[in-house]
């Protein structure tokens, strides 16, 4: 949500049969074009929650990260971030030519993971750059009007979720289709916060065995927010089940300078459980979870923030890769259509509560990030990204404005680290 206090026009509310679609940004507050499009009784059993009714939770004490001057090295195995999956037999794709790669083929057999990978791996060998074929945008063909993208390989599938909780399927990363909503705007949400008409920026997960999908409930230009939490063991079969009550919320009986959005789940390597959030007011939070991914405590950290801009950054996504956690951010104003300035910046540290820096050495909490993707003469505003993991490759997931319409297109590139370990530009 955008955070200055300034007023912001409400986006019109879109719901077709059901299915609420992306009419929301992932965070900052503002409206986005309505995306007009049918639910599809098609695909994959993401339909059906039951909720349990508990009582809400809230938010709490702030903390402050460090500043530090520059990344340290450091080695050593571990399980990484959410939002993302490892698939151990498949066909990572090929990059093609600009605007042109292809997806890979899922083989059989092949089972999700945790997005940070087995214990003792460090995904040193994960999305290594290759000067000969430099990362590409791969092309995408079907059911493309998304906002916020979260994506995740599993059984023989990629699904994908996004702003309105809307979901869509691939089985190639290239061409996708519309699937069912997962859920409605649970009960408990709607009492805590009136005039939830959607949910945000959804991330999908797989962590202790369980598939996890985090979602957000907010108003435009509030912080006085909710992020909820579902769970299921398969994303191919059964039903989600709600928690029924808040992980995390902000100015929900507390008073808070943050915000409780745009969710991002991140495994450490000692195994534990983190939830990445926030946009605008005070920066980017972390907060810490338990194994069945619910709040631990009441601590919540700063890891990014830009004193200097407005505030303006939100959609937080973490990875670890070799040796750090690398902290993906969206920059500047979205929603705009073709007028809109988001972009995808990265800071990186060896610790998942920070402190993170950007390539020049600039602290993430002094506005340190360093451009991953910016608009183009056919593209405006890349951001709401998430990064995905399968086999030995890498994709940045995210969405873009096609210009000159404006209209909202999913956009995924190859996403790659060059050999001092930072993510080339690649897009939009």
């Amino acid at each position: 949500m955008r955070t200055t206090g300034a007023r912001v026009v409400p986006a019109v509310a879109c719901a077709v049969f059901g299915l609420l679609v992306g009419c929301v940004d992932r965070g900052s507050g503002q409206s986005t074009e309505a995306a007009s499009r049918q639910d599809s009784s098609e695909g994959s059993g993401f339909g059906g929650v039951m909720s349990s009714g508990a009582a809400l939770g809230s938010g709490s004490a702030t903390g402050g990260g460090g500043v530090a001057g520059g990344d340290a090295t450091s080695a050593g195995g571990g399980i990484g971030s959410g939002g993302t999956s490892e698939i151990g037999t498949q066909n990572g794709g090929t990059g093609g030519g600009a605007d042109g790669g292809t997806g890979g083929e899922l083989d059989a057999g092949g089972t999700g993971g945790v997005g940070g990978g087995p214990v003792g791996s460090d995904r040193c060998d994960v999305g290594i750059a290759d000067p000969a074929s430099p990362p590409k945008v791969l092309s995408l063909t079907g059911s493309l009007s998304t906002h916020d993208p979260s994506a995740i390989a599993a059984d023989n599938m990629y699904y994908l979720f996004y702003t309105g909780l809307g979901a869509e399927t691939s089985t190639n990363l290239t061409a996708w289709k519309s699937a069912s909503s997962p859920f409605p705007t649970p009960a408990w949400l709607s009492s805590a916060i009136a005039g939830v008409s959607n949910l945000w920026a959804p991330d999908i997960s797989q962590f202790a065995g369980k598939y996890h999908l985090y979602y957000a409930g907010s108003t435009f230009g509030s912080n006085k927010s909710c992020i909820g939490h579902a769970t299921r063991d398969s994303l191919a079969a059964g039903a989600w089940s709600d928690d029924g009550a808040a992980t995390i919320c902000s100015n929900v009986n507390s008073s808070d300078n943050w915000n409780a959005i745009d969710p991002n789940l991140v495994v450490d390597t000692n195994g534990k459980a983190w939830l990445v959030l926030g946009s605008f007011w005070s920066g980017i939070q972390i907060v810490q979870l338990d194994n069945a991914g619910k709040r631990m405590g009441s601590a919540v950290t700063t890891v990014a923030s830009r004193p200097s801009n407005g505030g303006a950054l939100e959609a937080p996504f973490m990875v670890r890769r070799c040796g750090y956690y690398y902290l993906f951010m969206s920059w500047d104003t979205c929603c705009k259509g073709a007028d809109s300035t988001y972009n995808i910046r990265v800071v990186r540290g060896t610790s998942v509560t920070g402190p993170f820096t950007d390539k020049a050495g600039t602290a993430a909490l002094q506005g340190g990030g360093s451009l991953i993707a910016e608009g183009n003469a056919s593209f405006a505003g890349p951001g709401g990204q998430s990064v995905m993991f399968v086999g030995n490759k890498a994709y940045l997931v995210y969405h873009a404005y096609a210009k000159p319409s404006g209209a909202t297109t999913l956009r995924i590139a190859n996403l790659v680290w060059d050999a001092d370990g930072w993510p080339i530009p690649v897009g939009p």
